[in-house]
């Protein structure tokens, strides 16, 4: 036989009452006599207390009391035939006369004591059991209801009564046999004690309930029939990617009932557990759902953990002292008081020097427990051999359990390299020998972000998740976001990696979007977004959101978003840029980048920096992590540049290639921007950065290809006749190379820690020679590239190029 228990929201309405009805109807036409054990309908346990509080107040509740026999009249009136409904209606309202009475008698004594309490509240499920074993004996016959306080017996500990279990299941068994022909529906949640007062089993009573009667009838499997699919791998409220568990065992299923799975209560387990009976826990709404199966063993799994927990709002109080050190019996001195005053010790964890204690309770005690340590160990605090007690507040505990921890290497590594990779600092950390949990206190802002990263590191099944904000949305911006909705699915596919843009802004509007910002309708989005862009509230707003995994992406020429790199990597937010300015300007800046990322364990990307994209920061790391050594780089940085000398040749004159070039877009609106070899200077010296050296901009020696008279021009008009006017000077350059099988090229050069930028001629024994179009090209030359340099060629410039390299940058931090 099974013993089926469901919850609140199972019998909460109409239609869930109907729905459960139809599941114990089925296993009755299977030829089963299954136990029902039910819980009061949702929230009327709350109500009663409430009505009991109020009372004891000496505040009216009968509005309360009214609306609570609503509740049950109404369903009566629903699901029972008229001519059976009298008998219902005259039980119940035999049981709402009753609490009445109590109610008015705790009102006038202004007295609630623990025994009234238990008292009033079991009305909730003897009202609802009542009920349903009414409308069940309409579906089928054999219905009938049983008060559990007939037969589980307990203790006079109120609120949470000790089960006499010998006792108990003496009765339960005769119980049960003394009705062989009907479905019996008991009440859930309450006992009574030896003098036959209701009593309560406290937390999870319902599940305690049917727990007891499993174990007492050797059921073949328990039923905890809820409103979710099962035990999850977190708190789906918090980890919209959390999946139900199909089976768990004993250890692991309590291990997360422990830390916050509200699913189950750890100790309905226990009875289950001594006589291995399987508990399921299935979806009253969704019935067809295999839901969870906690028994003793479990099949081999790939996953090194089963599921992560939490505990939200909890405080520690930590002891710190010398007189603690050696000191025999000091920690059962502690533990002993805490136990006599009641207060509950969520976790501890001890220094292996014995100099500190830490330990996590409820905030509602923490004021107590540190008055009464501060008194028990007055003397030792005077003596300064113990200094004060110090209390934190606002944190909250992860716990990340499985059994198969404890044959999996790297667990810990990979939970803490997700908690730090997104900013998470750890104040305590406990791990059993038995490795089947390890939990970390963190602060509880931090949870919800925390649970997501480590949730994304532990389930390889799923993908991880990048929250994206993106500044600029110039040419580079649409191309990205055009890249990223288009390959989408590939991402997912490929490389288990969703990219959610959560904010954008550029230099009107920003928005933002938790969910992800819809790809195809972004731009009139913006538009119509009522918050004018402002880079300091919408860094302030990247950090407040505080959503894992998140990645800052500056797709803007300003100096203005750099100033804020080192503060967003400091958030263990990382950085990716095509923006070339941070990394070119001053030394200092260039390491402060760097040394921020590596400390807060986040990625500073920036490969569009030197050849949009071409993969050359990305090889020039690659050598020199494997310990190669850079002897020279030589190369072509500036597409615009490489584009007018490729085309400077036979009849061409000067002018009118560099004026074919700035109408094909590729210059400047001044031209003299780009040929000056400004940008050029940025690229070589992030190059030469990169490459170990600490040089500044004013190091890198530059030779200008312009005539001074062209340089001096007031406009671009004057520019141009300048230009038409050093005709000869440029005509000459180009037949002197020409005459000796020569090519002009402008490179910049990286050797013996020096950089220069240098208009040459070139044969075509040179790697230069054959450039085409507006091509960058890098040559490397190192101890293991030494006799035939490692060259990278290919288009330097151009939107789809330049955030195709954004977009590498940004799957590379995925990847990491």
């Amino acid at each position: 036989m099974k013993v089926l228990k469901f919850g609140g929201t199972s019998v909460g309405s109409v239609s869930s009452i109907t729905t459960l009805l139809q599941i114990v109807k089925n296993d009755v036409e299977q030829g089963e006599r299954p136990v029902v054990v039910l819980s009061a309908m949702s929230g009327v346990t709350n109500l009663l207390i409430n009505m009991a509080e109020e009372a004891a107040k000496g505040n009216e509740f009968t509005a309360q009391l009214a609306e609570l026999e609503r509740r049950h009249f109404d369903v009566v009136k629903s699901l029972l035939d008229i001519q059976n409904q009298n008998p219902a209606f005259t039980r119940l309202k035999i049981h709402f006369n009753q609490l009445e009475e109590l109610l008015q008698g705790v009102l006038t004594l202004r007295e609630l004591t623990a025994k009234t309490r238990d008292l009033i509240v079991s009305f909730g499920e003897r009202c609802s059991t009542l009920m349903i074993s009414k409308i069940a004996a309409q579906h089928f016959g054999n219905a009938f209801f049983v008060d559990a306080s007939e037969a589980i017996k307990t203790d006079s500990a109120f609120g949470n009564a000790r089960v006499d279990t010998a006792l108990s299941e003496l009765l339960i068994r005769d119980l049960y046999a003394s009705h062989a022909d009907k479905v019996l529906f008991v009440t859930g949640f309450i006992a009574s004690n030896e003098a036959g007062q209701i009593t309560t089993l406290g937390r999870g009573g319902s599940d305690y309930t049917a727990a007891i009667f499993g174990a007492a009838l050797n059921a073949q499997e328990i039923q905890i029939w809820t409103d979710v699919n099962g035990m999850m791998t977190a708190d789906p409220r918090m980890v919209k990617k959390a999946f139900p568990l199909s089976e768990l065992t004993y250890t692991e299923a309590m291990e997360l009932s422990y830390f916050g799975a509200k699913v189950i209560y750890p100790p309905t387990m226990i009875p289950a557990f001594l006589k291995k009976i399987p508990i399921v826990i299935k979806n009253t709404f969704e019935p067809e759902f295999a839901g969870t199966v906690i028994q003793h063993e479990s099949k081999a799994s790939n996953q090194p953990i089963k599921g992560i927990s939490s505990i939200n709002n909890i405080s520690i109080l930590n002891l710190m002292g010398s007189g603690m050190v050696g000191k025999s019996g000091f920690s059962g001195r502690l533990f002993s008081l805490l136990a006599r005053e009641q207060i509950n010790v969520i976790l501890i964890t001890q220094s292996s020097s014995e100099h500190s204690i830490t330990f996590a309770i409820q905030p509602g005690d923490a004021v107590r427990a540190k008055a009464i340590i501060e008194q028990e160990f007055e003397l030792e605090i005077l003596a300064n051999k113990l200094e004060p007690i110090t209390v934190e507040e606002n944190l909250a505990i992860l716990a990340v359990v499985g059994e198969n921890m404890k044959q999996t290497p790297g667990v810990s590594g990979k939970l803490f390299h997700a908690l730090g990779r997104n900013g998470v600092n750890v104040r305590a950390i406990a791990q059993g020998s038995s490795e089947y949990n390890i939990s970390v206190i963190i602060s509880e802002y931090d949870l919800g972000k925390a649970l997501n990263a480590v949730h994304d590191a532990f389930f390889v099944d799923l993908y991880k998740t990048l929250h994206a904000f993106c500044l600029g949305t110039g040419n580079i911006g649409k191309t990205l976001f055009g890249q990223l909705k288009a390959h989408a699915g590939f991402l997912l596919s490929e490389n288990g990696i969703q990219v959610k843009v959560v904010g954008i802004s550029n230099t009107r509007k920003m928005m933002f979007n938790t969910d992800g910002i819809d790809l195809e309708n972004w731009q009139p989005a913006l538009e119509a977004s009522t918050n004018a862009a402002d880079l300091r509230l919408f860094i302030d707003t990247m950090k407040s959101m505080n959503l894992p995994n998140c990645v800052f992406i500056d797709n803007t020429a300003s100096p203005v978003p750099v100033e804020f790199y080192e503060e967003v990597l400091n958030s263990a937010i990382s950085v990716v840029t095509c923006n070339k300015i941070g990394n070119s300007g001053s030394y200092s800046r260039y390491k402060a980048f760097k040394d921020a990322a590596r400390t807060r364990g986040v990625d500073f990307f920036y490969e569009t920096n030197v050849g949009a994209g071409l993969p050359i920061i990305r090889t020039l790391k690659d050598l020199m992590n494997s310990g190669d050594r850079v002897q020279r780089i030589e190369a072509i940085l500036s597409g615009t540049i490489s584009f007018i000398f490729n085309q400077f040749k036979g009849d061409a004159n000067f002018h009118d290639v560099v004026k074919l070039a700035q109408e094909k877009g590729y210059t400047e609106p001044d031209p003299r921007d780009d040929l000056r070899g400004t940008d050029f200077m940025r690229k070589i010296l992030i190059l030469a950065r990169d490459a170990g050296h600490t040089l500044e901009a004013a190091d890198v020696e530059i030779q200008s290809i312009l005539p001074q008279a062209c340089l001096d021009a007031t406009t671009v008009d004057d520019f141009y006749a300048a230009l038409k006017a050093e005709d000869a000077y440029f005509t000459n350059l180009k037949q002197q190379a020409e005459s000796g099988g020569k090519v002009l090229r402008y490179i910049g050069k990286l050797e013996d820690s020096k950089a220069s930028i240098t208009l040459q001629m070139v044969d075509e024994n040179h790697p230069f020679y054959m450039l085409s179009g507006s091509d960058n090209i890098i040559s490397f030359t190192t101890d293991r590239y030494k006799e035939r340099p490692l060259v990278v060629k290919g288009p330097g410039a151009g939107a789809e190029v330049t955030a195709a390299g954004v977009f590498a940058d940004l799957i590379n931090v995925g990847a990491n």
